[in-house]
């Protein structure tokens, strides 16, 4: 009995509202007699959720037509089964009774482009070409995203130009391209070409101008859309975030009308980011209040805000909340910021459990290890940590030279410090920067060798290590060295003339030294400048 006779099953499948209801409605079909039925077997397909699910229904028909092979090719796209996809598409090509046609390659270039599969998508264009329909909208379309997304526009914007027809997807397609390889000039251009815009377009060139740094220019576009979606606000939230401006960030957060976790993602994480560890916990506080459940970037900023105020309780309830989650914490970024989180929290037997655990470890979560066991002061283990990520070849860049050489500074390992100092330089070809030379000379002003600190700090420019020198005067100060602080406090008197600590510090050096005239030349040469000391002000 065909199905239109049958409007018991179609009153059925229209109200299937979930997966228990669909596997109840499937054996009813199966006992109907109706599971080779092509039309119905492509309602369950398109009302199952389940991939493996809707595999197991399409592969109990014995010849699929076209029709099939394209709903669940879509599915395998959908999700990004991006070997299901080709697999299906090789069994389809072997089917006489099932065709390629232009509702396939859409879904298998689709498939292609949620890799970056390049070669893959280029033989698919090369099939859709012989089988007349690469000129299709879709398929076009398609194309023009697989192409902007590997980076190929000249190839995408090809496509465009060949296409007799095109869509409000096609030219998006294209501005979403330009704008990936950096070229905001033509994305624009081609934004400004466009015959009707939607909503994602708007949000495609408002993206485009947040990554290149230009939120004068994205907010005008966002202030200009006649219609605004969620994705419109987080962008520019983010883009805010990124540039440091948490206020500008927060108000259009609070003009949303509607928030979801991305949203909430990126004023969490903007704040955490921008040294606003405190309101980065409140808001998070505020997203459970309002039921909105995270995700694992959200607590990923979470974690990083948390070691920023370096609040043991409140790492404990993290680390408690995640263990009772659905969140994956063995993934590489959760495990790295819960070692972080702990070590810099001061529950080091916690991090290292957790270190331990790692099926690898990568130069953060070496680094976050480093770190936390320098602030506790281990570091004559952190060292040793250190020498054992060089040996199992993990290649240290400039920010884990800076950690190695503060925990030398701190644990006074002079040794060690120039050693790390020198393969830096001529290992790893690491071009030292200010912070670097700030550490050495911590390290050895803290030992007292306050000449080779000053030797060292001669040898480079002068200008790029004002924080090596206030380094350098504030040993002089420590040992009591008059003659190399008045040396230095000159060159910092140049760099900061406005600087008040410089003046203060040189003050301190001539008083332990009893050398009361050179103290007040130095608060007249203040008052001189106009240089202000900040008054110290006491809680008590």
């Amino acid at each position: 009995m065909p199905v239109s006779s049958s409007p018991s099953i179609l009153s059925l499948l229209r109200s299937c509202k979930n997966e228990f209801h669909l596997h109840q409605l499937h054996a009813h079909i199966i006992r109907k007699g109706f599971e080779q039925d092509h039309f119905v077997v492509s309602q369950l397909l398109s009302l199952s959720t389940s991939v493996s699910y809707s595999k197991s229904i399409f592969d109990r028909v014995f010849a699929p037509s076209t029709v099939l092979y394209n709903i669940l090719l879509n599915i395998y796209s959908k999700r990004s089964l991006f070997d299901n996809a080709i697999s299906l598409f090789v069994r389809m090509k072997l089917c006489p009774q099932a065709l390629p046609d232009k509702y396939t390659y859409p879904s298998l270039i689709k498939s292609c482009s949620n890799e970056c599969k390049l070669k893959e998508g280029e033989v698919f264009h090369g099939m859709a070409i012989r089988c007349g329909v690469s000129l299709d909208v879709y398929v076009g379309s398609s194309l023009i995203d697989l192409y902007g997304k590997c980076k190929e526009i000249v190839s995408a914007h090809r496509v465009f130009s060949e296409m007799s027809q095109r869509n409000v997807v096609s030219w998006t397609a294209l501005i979403v391209g330009y704008v990936n390889v950096g070229d905001l000039d033509n994305g624009k251009r081609m934004f400004d070409l466009m015959p009707e815009r939607n909503v994602m377009s708007w949000n495609a060139m408002i993206d485009g101008c947040v990554k290149g740094g230009d939120l004068s220019t994205a907010r005008k576009l966002f202030d200009e859309m006649p219609e605004r979606d969620v994705v419109s606000y987080t962008a520019m939230i983010d883009g805010y975030a990124k540039a440091g401006d948490m206020e500008s960030a927060r108000s259009l957060f609070e003009e949303a009308p509607k928030r979801d976790i991305v949203a909430w993602s990126a004023l969490i994480w903007g704040y955490a980011q921008n040294g606003q560890p405190n309101e980065a916990v409140d808001m998070f506080m505020q997203m459970l209040r309002t039921n909105v459940k995270p995700d694992e970037f959200v607590m990923v900023s979470l974690m990083s805000a948390c070691s920023q105020v370096a609040n043991l309780d409140l790492a404990k309830w993290v680390d408690a909340y995640l263990s009772q989650s659905s969140i994956d914490t063995g993934q590489a970024h959760v495990a790295t910021a819960l070692v972080d989180m702990n070590a810099k929290c001061g529950n080091m037997d916690r991090a290292k459990k957790l270190f331990a655990e790692m099926p690898t470890r990568d130069l953060i979560a070496y680094c976050s290890m480093i770190q936390g066991l320098t602030i506790h002061g281990r570091t004559d283990q952190a060292v040793v940590l250190f020498d054992r990520m060089l040996n199992e070849g993990i290649t240290p860049d400039e920010g884990a030279f800076t950690v190695i050489l503060t925990a030398c500074s701190r644990g006074g390992l002079v040794n060690q410090g120039w050693y790390y100092f020198q393969i830096m330089k001529d290992k790893y070809s690491v071009v030292p920067t200010p912070g670097h030379y700030a550490c050495m000379v911590d390290l050895l002003g803290r030992a007292g060798q306050l000449n080779s600190a000053y030797e060292l700090l001669k040898s480079v420019p002068v200008s790029s290590n004002v924080c090596a020198w206030g380094a350098l005067l504030g040993a002089c100060k420590l040992y009591c060295d008059v003659e190399l602080g008045q040396i230095v406090a000159n060159e910092l008197f140049e760099l900061e003339p406005q600087n008040a600590a410089n003046y203060v510090l040189l003050s301190n050096i001539y008083a332990a030294a009893d050398r009361w005239l050179d103290v007040s030349l130095v608060r007249e040469k203040m008052n001189e400048r106009g240089v202000r000391k900040i008054p110290g002000r006491s809680w008590i």
